[in-house]
């Protein structure tokens, strides 16, 4: 262990060790089978899963960092009693050997904010795509992403005496753990989007991109980790409904791999805790070329998504973020030159252009789902959980 361990490596820290709990709760539920869903909204369900991920990783959490403000995605009871089984009070010793960067050893509880999704791909969880479902933990400071964790509790599900289930996570300046990673194919362009979220928009969006393949998964850690793991160069969504909890921890473990993502005008965006909670500048992230495939989004689709609240100016203390993609000229309206095949690994420069007419791609792909699944469009066990979808610090 790292001698005294700064306040975001225990974050970190506990927060892996409570997504494994999570996870395990979440494989109880389906196990048991009634998932109790209810429709929050259209195209937005929640179950048992998501309510029981959330009161475990928000009350686990805020006993252990009362002073840090949460927010997860579920509108909870304050009142609710939590099961002594769901809290997690544990750190994950790996995560506490590792040394923290600079630039954010001195960090006060104040600066920061963890955004919970406890159970992302909540739609493909019920159909049965297991594979696709995460558990999502962000950690910002001064409105900065920058640590994250990923929790895949069906990783393996189909792979029988393998271990089943897996965690991701990174920080900004010392790099990400828990996957292998690959070089996206260097004779294609492969993009993911939404698979259960998807509109003219969306899809126009993709197609401006021209992709040779187009994967659609559910839930943005999945994408995010497919993109990161090297199956895909980037993923695409012109849509408002992402929000915060969705992005600030697979954009943390992105950005600690040199990768990128920001809205459709190039800004990376403010996870402080007054922001609203919707990203409705829309979400690309990509491994490289992030330059590249801004300049592909058809002006008419940016001129629809709005200007996010940009991220606050935080000294990294030297370290690169966004893969050195030069964001603030991609921001700028001039049109440069597209290049049809960008070469992984490499910036391209600003030498990027929009592509309004790009043909539909040769191969769309969605993966399939599990078998007989539908395929779809403390000490104190008495403790509550804390209003955990307000502005009211923990």
């Amino acid at each position: 262990m790292a001698a005294n361990p700064s306040l975001v490596m225990r974050i970190v820290s506990a927060s892996v060790a409570v997504s494994n709990r999570a996870s395990n709760i979440i494989r109880n539920v389906l196990t048991k089978g009634d998932l109790g869903i209810i429709e929050k909204g259209k195209n937005d369900l929640q179950t048992e899963a998501d309510r029981s991920a959330q009161r475990c990783i928000v009350a686990s959490l805020h006993k252990q960092f009362p002073n840090v403000a949460i927010f997860g995605e579920e509108q909870l009871d304050p009142q609710e009693k939590i099961p002594k089984d769901f809290i997690e009070l544990g750190f994950d010793e790996e995560v506490l050997k590792q040394s923290c960067p600079e630039y954010l050893k001195e960090t006060k509880p104040e600066d920061v904010v963890i955004w919970v999704d406890p159970l992302d791909g909540t739609a493909e969880f019920t159909q049965g795509f297991l594979d696709h479902v995460t558990v999502l933990i962000g950690i910002s400071v001064k409105g900065n992403a920058v640590a994250g964790v990923i929790h895949q509790p069906w990783f393996n599900y189909e792979k029988p005496g393998f271990p089943l289930g897996r965690c991701i996570w990174g920080v900004i300046g010392l790099g990400s753990f828990g996957f292998e990673r690959e070089t996206p194919p260097a004779n294609k362009i492969i993009v993911t989007t939404s698979r259960s979220h998807s509109d003219r928009m969306v899809t126009e969006a993709v197609e401006a991109c021209n992709p040779d393949e187009v994967v659609r998964v559910g839930g943005a850690g999945h994408k995010v980790l497919i993109l990161i793991e090297g199956k895909v160069h980037a993923y695409v969504f012109a849509s408002k409904g992402c929000k915060k909890w969705d992005t600030c921890a697979p954009e943390a473990i992105l950005h600690s791999v040199g990768g990128t993502l920001t809205d459709f005008h190039g800004i990376r965006m403010n996870y402080g805790a007054e922001v609203q909670r919707k990203n409705t500048g829309g979400v690309l992230a990509t491994v490289s070329n992030h330059q590249h495939f801004l300049g592909c989004i058809p002006e008419h689709i940016r001129d629809c998504m709005d200007r996010s609240s940009e991220a606050p100016p935080l000294d990294f203390m030297g370290v690169t973020i966004c893969g050195g993609a030069d964001l603030e000229g991609a921001k700028k309206d001039d049109t440069p030159t597209l290049d049809k095949s960008p070469t992984p690994n490499e910036d391209t420069d600003g030498k990027d252009a929009k592509q309004d007419n790009a043909p539909v791609p040769d191969k769309i792909h969605t993966p399939n789902g599990a078998p007989g699944s539908t395929p779809s469009s403390d000490d104190n066990p008495s403790d509550s959980v804390p209003n955990n979808n307000a502005t009211t610090k923990l």
